[in-house]
């Protein structure tokens, strides 16, 4: 993990949510190294139908899981998200709001800045 990671407009990577904790660390950001699978790099607003599509996609990120200290996501919350499962979301309709000074630049190996700016919230 870099200290000194960017995002995806080139300059350095703005924390996503502290409340829920979010990022593959759990610090708050989109941080990522070779050890993240999933580059959970993407930083968005989940919707209720993005968390209706991932849960039918096998990953339930509504319900809370306490013995991880995740109490489970609702609408408008931030989370760091895996760009493919984002991807997979833009594909079907439903791709939720980015942050893009949250989202770190490894997310344009699996989407372009376009795309990114199509759906980005502040």
């Amino acid at each position: 993990m870099s200290q000194d990671a960017l995002n995806v407009l080139g300059t350095p990577l703005v924390p996503c949510s502290y409340d829920p904790l979010t990022g593959y660390y759990r610090d708050g950001c989109c941080n990522t190294d070779a050890h993240d699978h999933g580059s959970h790099v993407v930083c968005a607003k989940v919707t209720a139908a993005f968390l209706a599509f991932s849960r039918q996609r096998g990953n339930d990120l509504v319900t809370p899981i306490p013995e991880y200290r995740f109490a489970g996501l609702k609408p408008g919350d931030r989370w760091c998200l895996c760009a493919r499962r984002w991807k997979e979301a833009l594909d079907a309709g439903v791709a939720p709001p980015v942050v893009l000074a949250s989202t770190h630049i490894k997310a344009l190996e699996f989407v372009t800045l376009a795309e990114l700016q199509a759906h980005a919230q502040g």
